[in-house]
């Protein structure tokens, strides 16, 4: 079931169990921001980005791994090296995806982006080091940028997919199917928003982080927020903009976000996180945010 009616995606969706496979990723992989610097093209569409003068490689290098310091502690955690020519590679969920036995490349809207489907490290690494089936998403002409758009209860096979100039509706068709989901819903973001990611997460297929204001339709911020009850963090205007919505169960227990959204996170949230099983781990990332992503964007997972 592809459909963007979500009282009858959610009524099917209360019809599955928590079957469908791992709830969280057994490792990930990050890209180091080596050459970090304001991708003119990505700032096109958006708005969280910093000016120029707002990126500081050093500081974002320093960050980045820490970062890869926190998550090992986890789970295996690759990076791989950055490169100059692309200097938003720093999110490489958005290019690179996997589920079960393969992995799939993102097609992306900007040719800034699209030279980082064409890493050859990373898909030997996937393909050969993991020996994934391939999906190439990248040369057909639909925006698809993978789990930027599409986010993705790994327990229940279902797929939440924020269409914008990032993924159109055929994009989050060919992405259903690449990934081969029991049912996914596609639903408008609102105008300035770029990525579904942001502005909702998925935990571990138990809870959900939800800003209501990053949907085109407050309707189905809502039937997914009801979906997920009691486990469903809602959050505020001053939560959203901390990228509180950009946060990711990297095991059962822990959900992670960046220290900026941690400290907007209100304490009722925390306590309703606390209530469905997470502790929040949280880490220094303002230099990559002023690339206008957060810590979630920088973690692709494997699984």
């Amino acid at each position: 079931m592809i459909t963007r009616d979500a009282a009858a995606f959610f009524a099917h969706a209360r019809t599955l169990r928590p079957d469908f496979g791992p709830a969280t990723a057994q490792a990930a992989f990050l890209v180091a921001p080596e050459g970090f610097s304001l991708a003119e093209q990505s700032a096109q569409d958006n708005r969280y980005m910093a000016q120029a003068s707002g990126f500081d490689a050093e500081c974002a290098m320093t960050q980045h791994r820490a970062l890869h310091r926190a998550m090992s502690q986890v789970l295996p955690t690759v990076c791989f090296a950055g490169d100059a020519d692309t200097p938003d590679a720093v999110f490489p969920n958005n290019v690179f995806a996997t589920a079960a036995g393969r992995y799939v490349v993102g097609r992306m809207r900007h040719p800034v982006r699209q030279r980082e489907a064409a890493r050859a490290d990373i898909r030997n690494f996937l393909g050969g080091v993991m020996d994934y089936a391939e999906i190439d998403l990248s040369t057909q002409p639909h925006a698809c940028e993978l789990t930027g758009s599409l986010v993705i209860d790994r327990a229940r096979g279902l797929g939440l997919c924020g269409l914008s100039e990032r993924c159109d509706e055929e994009g989050a068709r060919l992405m259903h199917e690449a990934f081969g989901l029991r049912a996914t819903l596609t639903f408008d973001l609102a105008p300035g928003e770029y990525h579904a990611n942001v502005v909702l997460a998925v935990l571990a297929g138990r809870a959900a982080i939800v800003s209501p204001r990053g949907f085109a339709d407050t309707g189905v911020a809502r039937a997914i927020a009801d979906f997920y009850a009691p486990n469903a963090i809602v959050l505020s205007e001053a939560e959203h903009s901390a990228f509180a919505g950009n946060a990711i169960a990297l095991s059962v227990d822990t959900v992670w976000m960046s220290a900026r959204a941690d400290a907007a996170l209100d304490p009722r949230n925390r306590q309703l996180l606390a209530a469905a099983g997470f502790q929040v781990r949280a880490v220094e990332l303002d230099a990559i945010e002023a690339g206008g992503g957060s810590l979630r964007c920088c973690i692709a997972e494997i699984f």
